[in-house]
């Protein structure tokens, strides 16, 4: 079962759902309980051939994941 990106407009929290792909575009349902949250993009990077994930760290204040374990704070 794939893994979808969703954003809620009420707390503007982003989360991960593991949904089956016939219900990929239905609203959803925040961890807060808001319901409505809708499905972005996400966002994939993999280095290039013979290069370490290293290099994939941003480079600027900004944290592009949202938060949560994606290593990009540290």
């Amino acid at each position: 079962m794939p893994m979808y990106e969703y954003r809620c407009p009420s707390c503007r929290a982003t989360f991960e759902l593991l949904r089956p792909m016939a219900r990929a575009t239905e609203p959803a349902v925040c961890p807060d309980g808001h319901r409505g949250a809708e499905r972005v993009v996400s966002l994939f990077a993999a280095p290039p051939r013979g290069e370490s994930a290293e290099n994939l760290r941003p480079t600027g204040s900004g944290c592009a994941c949202g938060g949560g374990g994606c290593g990009c704070a540290g």
